[in-house]
């Protein structure tokens, strides 16, 4: 039986990887992007969990959380203006990945049958950010606890949970970033000698999405080139 898979933030970059990883397997996959749903808006990640369901037929066996925002809040910038920015950063990165985890949790305990969570973080989540990014540091730490939590708490009833802490992935994101702090300064912080290529995640992603052994739930998995260890 195919396995049916919802994942978020699939237009491009690491969740476009992600998708390419899973159509050469046997999944069912809905690659949602923010076509399909605004995971901003109030009811936004309870309304793309009703349209995962009628796309894949009533059952989603794996989540993989990759949604999310890198927006600066300059540490000058207004009250107003750095709140606001706090708030989105929290309310896509964290608070959606966390409104649909349960989503699927309350579905697969309803159902008996067990299921898997992947959830997208940053080597931000252990090493921190720039000064302008604070919020995005936090939501991703968040996203470690939350994931690390449902694993503890669920695995008796099959219930597994991983994450994925990627440095600089070759996005046109990254691209911009690293473009704007000096490229070559900060290639010099990777051992590796290079930045992560999205495939890269996307084959830790399908991996941990159908392949991992049920022991290593709750397991966080690094790709950043040695730039940071633990």
């Amino acid at each position: 039986m195919s396995t049916h898979v919802l994942l978020t933030g699939a237009s491009r970059g690491i969740g476009a990887a992600i998708a390419d990883a899973l159509r050469a397997r046997d999944v069912v996959l809905f690659a949602a992007s923010s076509a399909d749903a605004d995971l901003a808006a109030q009811d936004g990640p309870e309304q793309l969990w009703d349209t995962a369901l009628e796309r894949l037929d009533g059952r989603v066996d794996v989540l993989i959380n990759n949604a999310g925002v890198f927006e600066a809040a300059p540490l000058d910038a207004s009250d107003e203006a750095w709140l606001a920015q706090w708030q989105r950063t929290m309310t896509i990165n964290l608070e959606a990945s966390t409104r649909l985890s349960r989503s699927a949790i309350l579905a697969w305990r309803a159902a008996g049958s067990g299921g898997r969570i992947v959830n997208v973080a940053s080597r931000a989540a252990y090493r921190g950010d720039s000064p302008a990014h604070w919020h995005y540091a936090a939501s991703k730490a968040g996203m470690i606890g939350v994931t690390k939590t449902i694993a503890r708490g669920y695995a008796a009833q099959g219930i597994l949970a991983f994450a994925i802490c990627p440095g600089f992935t070759m996005t046109g994101m990254a691209e911009d970033y690293l473009a704007s702090r000096g490229g070559d300064k900060l290639l010099a912080d990777i051992p590796l000698g290079r930045v992560a290529e999205p495939e890269e995640i996307g084959t830790i992603a399908a991996f941990l999405a159908l392949d991992a052994p049920a022991s290593m739930t709750g397991a966080v998995l690094d790709a950043n080139g040695a730039s940071y260890v633990r």
